[in-house]
């Protein structure tokens, strides 16, 4: 009877308080007592301790520890297959060695008559697409047709190549295991990386204002990518922000592998890029089931408190904007002329 009234009192007061909480249940017990590494409130210099530990873990997880020691010893070995001239910027198509048994396609922007140093952005695709897709076909148009779906990327890679920026990109929809032993998730990461790597080996590139950004799955791997390799120093995750038990209905399980619901939750990755800047982008026009603008309030209030422990609140942002799974080429543009372009930051 008293679990009744309990229960009773709670529906009203979420009735007359406009509170959410029926909208978006809380998370089961069961499933938060399993992240073991959940980020709580703490000095920064233990919050620091905290993003190691959780860091080498994850690793581990992914199977990428032994690889991350020894990047440096895989030449790029490039070979360039087309290039172009598009007036403010070049773009071409290059192979290189993401492994020392694989080759990865990439598409590189560099702008023209650039002088000095200039920021550069890893720009991620989601779920069916290519390297191509963050791009305009001006750019580089894909060798088939273009899926509709790619409308969705409003063409970003091509507006930052416009505007200065190096840009590169790589296929990660991929839903096979290349080499025998690797995690789907953790060779996804890894071909990101080595973007990262062959970045920083250019030498039009200021290696201090590397930024990454995606949509969708291109979101969750500008997350993990942020997340794993602070050479990142600006973030824009578009169309991914949400819990893993949203993640467990209606959507592609790619994004689960063993071990990684008993120590965190999508939160804790997002909180091992602070204090680097990070923006989130979630559409209003975003359905219940797929990433609801209440859910990622509440995921983004998890970040926010590594954020203010580290003394840099005003690093992390919620862009909460009228479309629906989309990016939202504005405030992506205004994010990275603000922490990239002017790298006002650091």
């Amino acid at each position: 009877m008293n679990n009744l009234k309990g229960m009773i009192f709670a529906a009203v007061f979420a009735f007359s308080s406009g509170s959410a909480l029926i909208e978006v249940p809380a998370q089961p017990p069961s499933v938060a007592a399993q992240r073991s590494m959940r980020y709580t409130s703490r000095s920064a210099d233990d919050a620091k301790a905290w993003q190691r530990d959780v860091r080498v873990k994850l690793f581990q997880q992914l199977r990428l520890d032994d690889m991350i020691s020894k990047r440096n010893l895989i030449p790029f070995d490039p070979k360039e297959l087309s290039g172009a001239d598009r007036g403010t910027y070049h773009v071409r198509e290059i192979e290189i060695n993401s492994t020392s048994s694989r080759r990865i396609l990439i598409v590189v922007t560099v702008p023209r008559g650039t002088d000095g140093l200039v920021p550069a952005v890893v720009c991620i695709g989601g779920h069916g697409s290519t390297l191509y897709s963050p791009y305009d076909p001006d750019t580089l148009a894909a060798k088939d047709s273009r899926a509709k779906s790619d409308t969705i990327y409003r063409g970003f890679g091509t507006v930052l190549a416009a505007r200065g920026y190096v840009t590169i990109s790589t296929t990660v929809s991929q839903h096979e295991v290349y080499d025998e032993g690797r995690l789907l998730m953790g060779e996804r990461l890894w071909d990101l990386i080595r973007c990262v790597d062959y970045l920083q080996s250019m030498p039009e590139v200021d290696d201090r204002r590397i930024g990454c950004a995606g949509l969708s799955l291109g979101g969750e791997m500008a997350m993990w990518l942020a997340a794993m390799d602070e050479r990142v120093a600006a973030t824009v995750s578009s169309g991914f922000l949400t819990t893993m038990d949203q993640m467990e209905k209606n959507h592609c399980l790619c994004w689960k592998f063993d071990g990684l619901r008993e120590l965190v939750d999508f939160a804790d990755i997002y909180s091992l890029v602070a204090p680097r800047p990070l923006q989130c982008q979630n559409g209003m026009l975003e359905p219940p089931t797929q990433f609801y603008v209440p859910l990622a309030r509440r995921a983004m209030e998890e970040v926010r408190m590594i954020y203010n422990d580290l003394g840099r609140p005003e690093n992390v942002v919620l862009d909460i904007h009228e479309g629906g799974h989309v990016i939202d080429l504005p405030g992506l543009v205004s994010f990275s002329e603000k922490h990239l372009y002017q790298n006002r930051w650091k």
